[in-house]
């Protein structure tokens, strides 16, 4: 599809391709529409996640340590969607299917690197709730705004140097064979599959990521919740019992839409061969649904961020007022 660039060493010819060809859907008539409907999905996650941005830095009873990691759960969200839908959208919307060696494993970075930031946050909001029900005298101690910063940067240290070093390995695959990538933006496994030469450290590390990143923090989130349970067993009152949960309902959403599709969609590809049309729309809809779906559900969810936001709008419509008022004194 495109030139190749190789270099020739002892025994071995290293061929690394100018240009990946990102492959479209085959045979599907209006495949357009898809792409069109994608992009109103991404200016409602950049809606969503802008307004639950500015209501948590307005609103002064958010700013706590729960909320800042509410805070860069919409931002990883919004980063998320940022570096896949774009570029969907001008691949295969307008045609530019071809993507450079150095932009591909850039872009596969950074949609891997915010996925597992979304996944890492919704770790540490269970962590959140987990101390919240099991130690509500200690905490405020415990969950102090310094050390959700502090939880917050660890997981950017662990995912930058996790994925550098992953995509790092990128760059000992030779591809002599084709330079068509059968997914909808430079994924890991399928640039995998096109090495002419020993890629088994990559397939170990494409496993590793799988294990560590996306089973432990779901593990590790439902070991939190069956804490959490025995917790609420011991709570002598319905209603205590109740407002406690209520407290679990939007995260154990916000998790349900997260990781149930991306599970189906490994179980799936394990059980049953799929056609890759459906691959495409089932993995693209896997990453780009719930960064759209996480401001909306926290902001209908939670008593705080609904009474935030009706304050902002009342101090705001009172500032309008006043503005006019004095406009008006003025002209008068």
């Amino acid at each position: 599809m495109s030139s190749m660039q190789s270099d020739s060493t002892a025994n071995v010819t290293f061929v690394r391709p100018a240009t990946f060809f990102i492959s479209d859907f085959s045979d599907v008539p209006h495949a357009k529409y898809y792409y069109v409907f994608l992009s109103l999905v991404y200016v409602v996650t950049v809606l969503g996640n802008s307004f639950i941005m500015c209501t948590i830095y307005l609103a002064r009873r958010l700013h706590t340590a729960k909320y800042i990691a509410v805070f860069h759960l919409a931002l990883s969200d919004l980063c998320g969607s940022s570096a896949l839908i774009p570029n969907i959208i001008e691949m295969f919307l307008f045609d530019h299917q071809e993507i450079s060696y150095e932009s591909c494993l850039t872009n596969m970075f950074f949609v891997y690197h915010f996925m597992n930031l979304q996944s890492l946050t919704l770790l540490a909001l269970a962590y959140d709730r987990l101390v919240a029900i099991c130690f509500p005298l200690q905490y405020h101690a415990i969950v102090t705004k310094t050390a959700m910063f502090l939880i917050i940067g660890i997981m950017w240290i662990v995912s930058v140097t996790f994925f550098s070093v992953l995509v790092g390995l990128v760059t000992r695959i030779s591809f002599c064979r084709s330079n068509v990538l059968n997914s909808y933006f430079c994924d890991y496994a399928p640039i995998c599959r096109l090495a002419c030469n020993d890629n088994m450290i990559n397939i170990l590390m494409g496993k590793i990521s799988y294990g560590l990143l996306i089973c432990t923090p779901l593990i590790l989130i439902v070991i939190s919740y069956f804490c959490i349970s025995l917790a609420l067993l011991k709570i002598a009152h319905g209603a205590e019992r109740i407002k406690a949960i209520k407290t679990c309902t939007s995260h154990l959403i916000l998790v349900a839409i997260f990781y149930l599709p991306v599970f189906s969609n490994i179980i799936a590809s394990v059980t049953t061969p799929l056609h890759p049309n459906v691959q495409i729309i089932n993995n693209s809809l896997t990453q780009a649904i719930p960064p759209m779906l996480n401001p909306i559900i926290y902001t209908l969810k939670t008593e705080e961020v609904m009474q935030s936001i009706k304050e902002l709008y009342k101090r705001s419509t009172v500032n309008t007022t006043r503005k006019r008022e004095m406009k008006c004194s003025r002209l008068n």
